[in-house]
């Protein structure tokens, strides 16, 4: 028998050693094993939860035109970090119905006129949502999020900010407003510049004196102007979904906290100076209060009058008037930078807006404006109603479905999801819009017989002011704000539009504006002879 050499321990430090170096062996290859064993588990369910994400993708997605796969987690979101109209009408015109994920947030787009209408009427199956973020930016108790008959009262008695009566009182305060931008503009000897922020200045320096008047300073003005920018830029159609420290949400949640504290603060003072009975109305808070008070004094029992002898918190006063203001600083900015563009870009049509100015005017630009002028000006309404049908500032209003929604005998969107009606192929319909990508505004003038024009013989179109129970309810405050400004502007002033490459390509934030921010030079403009 061969022999064996036998190690053995000469001392109990080296029994110690050969037992610590076994376990140490033992744990390390324990180690490794657990460590392979945890990777592995990690990675299956990683696949299995993204096969899951694709899966729950395609199930939702069913025929609808759309990627047949999703990015994993973020989907279409690195496309809306720099969206583009050209994309935008690519998934439009794939289908009335089409579908996209981002963030795991299920998406279906109605963009034919049939969709996006039974999305905007079908209160029972969706509500607005406006974007993911919205309800953390502008607050989930915002009146604009309710829905059902809280909603339709709400409504009911804020349509007595928008009468006659109500309208003329805030006309002089717009007037007044944009004729100081104007003397500005005049005066600035520079060449041409981008003047989308400077419209955008106007529009919310109007609002402001419209809305609240004499209730908010100079200084909270400013501030007010420049914290909404930050609301507006967070709610763009999809962005960052958590509100953490520097991300545009958190920015935009703290921005509204200021401005309630100004939009509060001008409700109270509303309220104590409108209790004089000898009060006059200086803006839309003030008609607000005195048309609160006056229901509290009826003896009738109609509905208005019930709707607004409640007293309406400063809380909720002020969030109509943040949702007001996010408006015409928003869509309102969006149409009067367009509307100076098409102008200046469509001579011939500025020069009929001027023959009806004068017209109207009398020859005498320092007139004031009054609602009767308003309504004389055919021509000047028909170029606002056609640069809002061209070029459209709001393009789509998200909601979200509140249970499973059947849109149509084919699909039935899950609930949870967001659903978005887009207007764009609404208004640019070639059966009442002939030649959709053209400028006309004679479109929306009377025949020579008297009779309505092809564009007004499908008004379900004209999905400008939306639709539905959430229709905008200062669809003719606006109307009148565009022709004023625009009317005013075309006999006081002269304006040449340095044309861009990026002229006409268009830039979507919450609204949409030229990508260029409308490059113009502004001139006095001599008197009527």
């Amino acid at each position: 028998m061969a022999s064996q050499t036998i190690v053995r321990p000469t001392s109990l430090v080296d029994l110690s050693s050969m037992r610590t170096w076994g376990l140490e062996g033992l744990s390390n290859a324990k180690f490794t094993f657990d460590t392979k064993t945890t990777t592995a588990t990690i990675l299956t369910v990683v696949i299995s939860l993204l096969l899951l994400e694709q899966l729950v993708y395609r199930t939702k997605k069913a025929h609808l035109p759309g990627a047949k796969w999703t990015i994993p987690i973020i989907g279409k979101f690195a496309d809306s970090l720099n969206p583009t109209l050209a994309n935008y009408k690519a998934q439009w015109n794939s289908g009335p119905l089409s579908a996209v994920s981002v963030f795991n947030i299920f998406i279906v787009i109605g963009s034919s006129n049939d969709m996006a209408r039974k999305i905007l009427n079908s209160p029972n199956h969706a509500e607005p949502c406006l974007v993911a973020s919205a309800k953390k930016v502008l607050s989930p108790d915002n009146w604009v999020f309710l829905h059902g008959k809280v909603h339709a009262d709400y409504r009911k008695a804020l349509n007595v900010l928008f009468t006659k009566q109500a309208l003329s009182v805030y006309l002089p305060i717009q007037e007044r407003i944009y004729r100081s931008y104007f003397n500005k503009w005049t005066s600035d000897s520079t060449p041409a510049k981008p003047y989308m922020m400077e419209m955008r200045d106007l529009n919310m320096d109007t609002s402001l004196s419209v809305f609240l008047g004499p209730y908010v300073t100079e200084s909270q003005r400013a501030e007010i102007n420049k914290k909404y920018w930050l609301i507006t830029v967070a709610l763009e159609l999809v962005n960052f979904p958590l509100a953490i420290p520097g991300t545009k949400v958190y920015n935009a949640i703290q921005a509204r906290k200021v401005c309630m504290k100004y939009l509060e603060s001008a409700s109270a003072q509303s309220k104590i100076r409108m209790s004089d009975p000898n009060a006059e109305s200086e803006c839309l808070l003030d008609e607000w209060v005195k048309a609160m008070i006056q229901a509290r004094k009826a003896q009738d029992d109609g509905e208005t009058t019930k709707l607004l002898s409640r007293e309406y918190s400063d809380r909720e006063i002020a969030m109509v008037l943040l949702s007001f203001l996010f408006a015409s600083q928003d869509a309102m900015s969006s149409a009067i930078v367009y509307a100076f563009q098409l102008t200046a870009d469509h001579p011939e049509v500025l020069a009929k807006i001027r023959e009806e100015q004068y017209r109207v005017r009398g020859n005498d630009l320092e007139r004031p404006l009054t609602l009767d002028m308003i309504d004389d000006m055919v021509y000047t309404r028909a170029v606002v109603k056609e640069v809002l049908r061209f070029r459209p500032p709001v393009i789509m209003v998200p909601y979200e479905t509140t249970k499973a929604f059947p849109i149509s005998p084919e699909y039935t969107v899950p609930k949870g999801s967001m659903i978005i009606p887009a207007f764009w192929n609404s208004l640019h319909d070639e059966t009442c819009y002939p030649e959709p990508d053209s400028f006309k505004p004679e479109r929306w003038l009377p025949n020579d017989d008297g009779s309505a024009p092809l564009a007004d013989s499908k008004p379900q179109n004209y999905l400008v002011w939306g639709s539905g129970p959430h229709k905008c309810i200062g669809g003719q405050y606006a109307g009148m704000h565009l022709a004023a400004t625009l009317g005013t502007a075309s006999v006081l002033m002269n304006w040449e539009h340095e044309v861009t490459k990026d002229s006409e390509e268009v830039k979507v934030i919450a609204a949409i504006f030229p990508k260029d921010e409308l490059r113009l030079k502004f001139s006095n403009r001599a008197p009527p002879a």
